[in-house]
């Protein structure tokens, strides 16, 4: 009767230890085995056995993980002060080095790209903040990628999310914006003058070449005058039809 109770026991304790022994891991899992302290091997996915009290398995996931840096405080080149938030998208690609080389490699890559955010947008004006994003998204992302590699980290992609500007310095924008409005449309209007006054130089040497087109262009406009019904037709009367008169009478007036 003792003996069946002890062979019982050594079976449980025979079961408890398979069952401790056995790790399942997902597709997108690996396990970062480690015999006696020393690294032994990544293994997964699929079922892993592991020997209790000799060996560990840290599990270490492979999908994208989705960082949102907090808003930071830059001051951009031109001494604007703005609130920067962004999203950085990185994975493991290496598990052994994500686990060896680096404590939390997620906080790492956390603060790491909060100091990157600030230095690389530190380097550029506002304006370029506002309209080149795609360039900065990329610049950002090429120095963590460079940076966590030694991890085991890949950096996929990082996206400036919201730039934070100052009421004040929204108003001078807005103003600055309505005086560049205000600049097109003045040269739009000196462009218009200047191809109207070209066009006026043109035609006048045409007329000056046939002096009989100029009598054509009258009636052409008394016709566009008499066309609204008015009935007060102001009509320009050209100064060589009466200059031989105004001649005529200047000789009669010195006799």
């Amino acid at each position: 009767m003792i003996w069946d109770f002890g062979f019982v026991g050594v079976l449980v304790v025979a079961a408890l230890l398979v069952f401790a022994s056995l790790r399942i891991f997902r597709e997108y899992e690996r396990g970062v085995v480690f015999t006696l302290g020393r690294f032994w091997k990544v293994k997964g996915p699929g079922l892993v056995v592991i020997i209790p009290g000799i060996q560990q398995a840290v599990r270490v996931d492979l999908r994208v993980v989705v960082l949102e840096v907090p808003p930071q405080d830059v001051i951009t080149r031109d001494n604007v002060s703005v609130k920067v938030s962004a999203v950085v998208y990185f994975r493991v690609i290496d598990p052994q080095r994500a686990i060896i080389q680096v404590a939390d490699f997620f906080t790492a890559t956390s603060q790491l790209a909060q100091t990157t955010l600030r230095s690389v947008l530190g380097k550029h004006e506002l304006d370029e903040l506002l309209a080149e994003r795609d360039k900065l998204n990329a610049d950002i992302q090429k120095i963590l990628d460079a940076a966590t590699d030694a991890w085991g980290i890949k950096v996929t992609a990082v996206e400036i999310k919201h730039v934070d500007i100052d009421t004040t310095m929204v108003r001078a924008i807005a103003r600055q914006a309505e005086a560049e409005r205000e600049r097109r449309a003045k040269v739009i209007h000196a462009d218009g003058e200047m191809q109207a006054a070209e066009k006026l130089y043109q035609a006048a040497q045409v007329l000056a070449q046939q002096p009989q087109a100029i009598q054509l262009r009258y009636l052409e406009t008394l016709t566009v005058i008499a066309a609204d019904k008015n009935s007060t037709i102001v009509f320009p009367l050209p100064m060589d039809i009466i200059a031989p008169f105004i001649k005529l009478m200047q000789e009669k007036s010195r006799e």
